[in-house]
């Protein structure tokens, strides 16, 4: 694949957290783009400083001290870069920081354009306060009343296929031109049409007046086919309008960004969108990026992207995963008996202090409890939003502190035990959180991300094969034959309910072949036939995930720990 010539050099990528600001440098070395250093500081967008100048600057101090080049001049950072070596070409933000938007969505059908706004706006970070539809049975000031109580920041209109309907759109228009004419003039929503095209004219000309209107493509082009994606980049520039009155100082870094500043969000899926047009076309890419406040899960085939934003984290995200979930589907992940109360109060703390770390080996092991439900609320959410099964993946990329943050084995189990994949997939933890920086930096240098990524700034945790068997536990259904590349061979045998280490070093290549004992689907989901597989080692070599699908724990509480106990082992954790 060729690729366009860059014309800067050096990139300087900045994230506004809700926790953190981090600085991430790129630059040619010998002729490839490379990751070469990056920096954390507290964010400082909420008080005393109420302004994000003050974390950037921070952290370009300590990335400097930490690259040993120069990035400042009398506090000001020097871009383009100079011929001394001085500044940067470059200069691309994202960002997290922000309290969630309150968006609001109108449309026609509820399962057809009102569905796809719900989906177009879940693709960012926001709370969802009211939905609207033609079958919306409320007496129309009833409508007026609920919107003006929603106080939305944000209202998406979508309706109509292209060339349909034009007099249910403009009784949307109606209802919303009533809640503008209600509304203080300095609380107005931005207003966002991705409708029938054939209204847009009429929309501008009635909602004008109380702002500019927003106009992406009809997220609903015929009854059949939905499209996304040119409506979730007028979105993201929709919500950095927003954030430029939350975040003090974003709007002024904008006039020296290369790019406009985007969500995180938005930029991590439009790198996994990127990966699925160069990896298998059977299989979804899955990207996972695990916060404080927010996870993103985005998955894409062929160039298709699913993006969704969950207000759960390790954080301030815990408030919503803890409403969302019994005490009982975070603590049947613990090792160790830890009280209730006791894994209920540490928690709801959390949420108050989201920078605080473990500082012991229960609370450690409560956070993770609490990852496992979060991925598994965030899968099982996404399939039930896309109706699509989400379990065979190729790769599933992964960034997060708590998932970069712990052992790798730790971490591959955390994921194992959220995801549960089937079939054959090779994970890739992204430690440093690079994804949605290499997202934002595609729209100013095509060949970064791409190098990149062939680079050595990502890890490779292994190769992990999932296959199903009704077999009862304990019972051998297959043994692995694996063929290293000196000729020598070694032979495993695999039991029901276990998990297995293969020992394939680290970047060690392999060709691994299973012979069934029993009837077993290695990969249910594409060619159940095949059962041969060449592998790289990862640093957890390469892993049998042989329990079956969904995890089945004991009732008993002495039994479920010691069988968590004994997964963690067999990873070496």
């Amino acid at each position: 694949m060729s690729t366009p010539t860059a014309e800067a050099e050096s990139l300087l990528s900045i994230e506004i957290g809700t926790i953190h600001t981090r600085a991430l440098l790129f630059d040619l070395v010998d002729g490839q783009y490379r990751f070469l250093g990056a920096s954390r500081v507290l964010s400082t967008y909420g008080a005393p400083f109420y302004d994000i100048s003050e974390g950037i600057f921070q952290a370009l101090k300590q990335l400097q001290d930490g690259t040993a080049r120069n990035f400042l001049e009398d506090s000001r950072l020097v871009i383009p870069g100079r011929a001394d070596g001085a500044g940067i070409d470059s200069l691309v933000l994202t960002y997290t920081a922000g309290p969630g938007l309150r968006i609001a969505v109108l449309g026609l059908l509820e399962d057809v354009s009102l569905e796809s706004a719900r989906r177009l706006v879940t693709s960012t970070q926001g709370v969802l306060v009211e939905a609207i539809g033609l079958n919306d049975h409320r007496k129309h000031e009833v409508q007026v009343d609920a919107l003006l109580k929603a106080k939305p920041d944000l209202i998406v209109i979508a309706g109509g296929t292209e060339k349909g309907a034009t007099r249910s759109v403009g009784k949307i228009i109606e209802l919303v031109s009533m809640v503008l004419q209600l509304t203080p003039r300095d609380h107005l929503p931005e207003i966002m049409y991705a409708g029938n095209q054939a209204m847009q004219k009429h929309v501008t000309e009635a909602l004008s007046r109380f702002g500019e209107v927003q106009v992406a493509p009809n997220v609903r082009p015929t009854i059949d086919n939905e499209v996304l994606a040119p409506a979730q980049e007028m979105l993201a520039k929709t919500v950095t309008r927003i954030r430029n009155q939350h975040l003090g100082g974003l709007q002024a870094y904008a006039s020296i960004t290369s790019a406009a500043p985007t969500p995180s969000s938005h930029a991590f899926g439009r790198m996994v969108r990127y990966l699925s047009q160069i990896n298998n076309p059977q299989k979804y890419v899955l990207g996972v990026d695990l916060g404080a406040s927010y996870t993103t899960l985005a998955a894409a085939q062929e160039g298709k992207l699913e993006l969704s934003v969950y207000p759960l984290g390790l954080g301030a995200g815990l408030k919503y995963a803890l409403e969302k979930s019994d005490l009982a589907e975070i603590t049947r992940w613990l090792p160790m008996h830890i009280p209730d109360d006791q894994v209920r109060d540490y928690l709801w703390q959390k949420t108050l202090f989201p920078a605080s770390i473990p500082a012991s080996v229960e609370t450690l092991a409560i956070e993770q409890a609490a990852a496992r439900q979060i991925l598994n609320l965030a899968v099982r959410t996404h399939r039930a939003r896309y109706q699509n099964p989400l379990q065979s993946f190729e790769p599933v990329i992964v960034s997060g502190s708590a998932l970069a943050q712990t052992s790798p084995a730790q971490t591959l189990l955390m994921l194992l035990d959220g995801l549960q994949p089937v079939g054959t997939t090779t994970f890739v933890l992204d430690p440093y959180g690079l994804t949605p920086a290499l997202g934002a930096a595609a729209e100013v240098n095509a060949m970064l991300p791409v190098q990149v990524v062939e680079s050595n700034a990502f890890v490779n945790l292994g190769t992990v094969i999932s296959p199903l068997s009704n077999a009862r536990y304990g019972t051998s259904i297959m043994n692995v034959r694996i063929e290293y590349e000196s000729g020598e061979e070694a032979i495993h045998e695999i039991r029901q309910g276990n998990l297995y280490q293969l020992p394939i070093q680290p970047g060690q290549t392999a060709r691994i072949h299973m012979e069934p004992l029993r009837p077993i689907e290695i990969d249910p989901m594409h060619n159940a036939d095949t059962r041969s597989f060449k592998v790289i080692g990862g640093v957890c070599g390469t892993v049998i995930d042989a329990r079956g699908r969904p995890l089945a724990l004991p009732a008993d509480d002495s039994r479920r720990r010691d069988m968590l106990k004994k997964w963690a082992m067999a990873l070496g954790s």
